[in-house]
């Protein structure tokens, strides 16, 4: 005789460890349903095992596949990303706002620029110089550009008077005219500045006086054998007080004049036993004038300082080769005879007032050619 005993459903016990059993069933029904009682142990056969069978295997579910999806090609996750939805421009303008913004109740950073805009840079001021009519140094080329074609009736009237060399032993007026004919085409050049130029400024006024009475003075030294000598040298005395009043007191600069002042000593001194009584007064206060002249004259030039008139160069050139003409002058008549002593005269007589006419020509008629060239 056989018993057949029913098998007991599955508990709905979880144990605790749950990783053993993924497998079992999570149905909420079957999990609520309850248990059949199960028989006593008294009822139980003494000949039955005493181990528990194993669970049925109608209990057991499988456990479904993981859903594995096929790669997505490279194309078409480029064609996703392309497709990709972009965000609302409120959104997007609402947060621009809100990156401007600063913390708490700031306002925007584009309304506060807008309110109080960056104050810009003033711009650099140029240095201060101690002369305030000082310019800066222009070359020799652009000075010949400019005013150039304003000496060539300088120039002619100059090789005229060396072609012609009309001899100073018969002086007439012919020869006179010949020989004051440069300085006069330096009247013209001052001239041809314009009356608005002379009026304005009035070292050229100065100089041009100076020029008329170089001219008298060149004159009256044609017949410096009758006895013209002395008038010629008061003239040039007054053309000496003219031009060291165009130059000017400023910048006052002694240790030129004490340079300048050594010179006219020497030079007096070496011409002091060659003069008789009368030329010897008259030579005296003449080297005196012509070495204050030179110190005015060299006064204005600034070696040190690159921002220097280049008529103040011209200046003090021009009155070194006046002193160089005038000192042969008097070394040939009073002290003993000098070779080409004409030739020397004058080539440094005409060159030293086309320099001290140069030096009344203000720089703007030199910026001007500057700036068209």
């Amino acid at each position: 005789m056989s018993l057949s005993l029913p098998l007991p459903p599955c508990s709905p016990r979880r144990p605790s460890n749950t990783s053993q059993y993924d497998n079992l069933s999570e149905d909420p029904e079957e999990l609520l349903e309850p248990a059949p009682a199960s028989p006593s142990p008294q009822t139980q056969p003494p000949d039955l095992p005493s181990t528990a069978p194993a669970p049925p295997q109608a209990c057991l579910k499988p456990k479904p596949a993981p859903c594995l999806s096929p790669p997505i090609p490279v194309q078409q996750q480029e064609q996703d990303s392309s497709h990709s939805v972009e965000p609302p421009k409120e959104l997007s303008s609402q947060k621009e706002e809100h990156s401007l913004t600063l913390e708490g109740s700031s306002p925007p950073l584009t309304d506060s620029l807008a309110a109080n805009p960056v104050p810009e840079d003033p711009p650099a001021s140029p240095p201060h110089t101690h002369c305030p009519l000082a310019t800066k140094m222009v070359s020799p080329v652009t000075v010949v550009k400019s005013e150039g074609p304003k000496l060539l009736p300088f120039l002619k009237a100059s090789c005229m008077y060396f072609a012609l060399w009309l001899p100073t032993s018969s002086p007439s007026w012919l020869s006179a005219l010949v020989k004051c004919l440069p300085i006069l085409c330096l009247w013209a050049f001052l001239l041809a500045h314009g009356t608005r130029f002379l009026l304005a400024q009035s070292a050229a006024r100065r100089i041009l006086a100076g020029l008329v009475f170089s001219a008298l003075g060149d004159a009256f030294l044609v017949w410096q054998e009758e006895g013209y000598f002395s008038h010629g040298l008061l003239m040039f005395a007054v053309a000496h007080i003219l031009y060291s009043s165009a130059f000017g007191m400023r910048p006052l600069n002694p240790h030129a004049g004490v340079a300048v002042g050594c010179v006219s000593v020497l030079s007096y001194t070496f011409l002091y036993p060659c003069l008789s009584h009368p030329f010897s007064y008259l030579v005296g206060v003449y080297v005196a004038l012509i070495g204050f002249m030179g110190w005015r004259a060299m006064a204005g030039v600034q070696l040190a300082n690159d921002l220097w008139k280049w008529t103040r160069l011209s200046a003090c050139l021009g009155a070194g080769l006046f002193w160089v003409s005038d000192l042969t002058i008097a070394i040939d008549k009073f002290c003993f005879s000098v070779p080409y002593s004409r030739a020397i005269i004058m080539g440094t007589y005409y060159a030293a007032q086309m320099l001290i006419a140069l030096s009344a020509v203000e720089g703007q008629d030199v910026e001007a050619s500057r700036k068209r060239g």
